[in-house]
């Protein structure tokens, strides 16, 4: 018998959500080595400046799993008045306080209007996370090529969606094509859901239970099980629909 898919398994953190400066503990200080490469065009005149290897690695990782959509670009907020820019805060908080937050999430979970930041710790490794810090503490400096993809609006609502799916991280847990499979070990299902087959679109058959699932999120506990973020307040409904309209290309049995 097919799996029901449902709400509360849709344990897939798809963002970087909310960082705020929590009073957490710190833990005891690490010995970090670094490398420094240079970094061409990120000071004006088409200059070049120095960064470790682990800073620029981190502003990819900033991009791959879609902090920028949360927290700006660069980490300079303006987004949401509920998420914070991170230029100070990233600074202010220990390399302790930054992976337990990263780790294992921030936020209202239990407010969908509010955005919270997902628990990353069964998705991200221990070396993003280290190089995501190490570009926190730098003062996520502009590193080329570590930008958002492009978002073309012209060629249809399923092609938006298509580079919306990979903008805002989706693909980070849902995997290529919705096909899922990214573990979540202490989830009932020990995975994390498709967005595509059978079971889903059984459970989600309308446009609008899809958007409201992307809205509400669906935080199911704490580390080490994986939760999907609350999107609302931060995809506008336009880029929504053309999400749904996206995910409604994919396998369907």
């Amino acid at each position: 018998m097919a799996r029901a898919w449902t709400v509360a398994r849709l344990g897939a953190a798809v963002a970087c959500g909310l960082l705020l400066a929590g009073t957490l503990g710190a833990c005891g200080g690490t010995k970090t080595v670094t490398k420094t490469v240079t970094v061409v065009g990120t000071v004006p005149n088409g200059g070049a400046t120095s960064v470790s290897a682990s800073v620029a690695a981190g502003a990819h990782d900033f991009v791959q799993f879609a902090c920028a959509q949360c927290h700006g670009e660069r980490g300079r907020g303006g987004v949401s008045a509920d998420v914070p820019a991170l230029s100070q805060v990233g600074k202010q908080l220990t390399v302790a306080q930054l992976k337990q937050i990263i780790d294992h999430g921030l936020g209202e979970s239990a407010n969908p209007t509010k955005p919270y930041m997902p628990v990353w710790g069964q998705v991200i490794s221990a070396h993003q996370v280290a190089d995501l810090v190490a570009y926190l503490h730098a003062g996520l400096p502009s590193v080329p090529g570590a930008t958002p993809p492009p978002v073309i609006t012209a060629q249809g609502p399923a092609v938006e969606g298509a580079l919306l799916y990979q903008r805002y991280g989706c693909v980070n847990c849902h995997g290529p094509n919705g096909l899922g499979g990214v573990p979540n070990p202490q989830s009932p299902d020990k995975a994390i859901p498709a967005l595509s087959g059978a079971d889903f679109f059984k459970e989600f058959n309308t446009d609008q239970k899809i958007i409201d699932v992307i809205r509400s999120g669906s935080v199911i506990g704490r580390a080490p099980i994986v939760s999907m973020p609350h999107w609302g307040g931060i995809i506008p409904d336009s880029q929504l629909r053309a999400l749904v309209a996206y995910i409604k290309t994919l396998k369907t049995g």
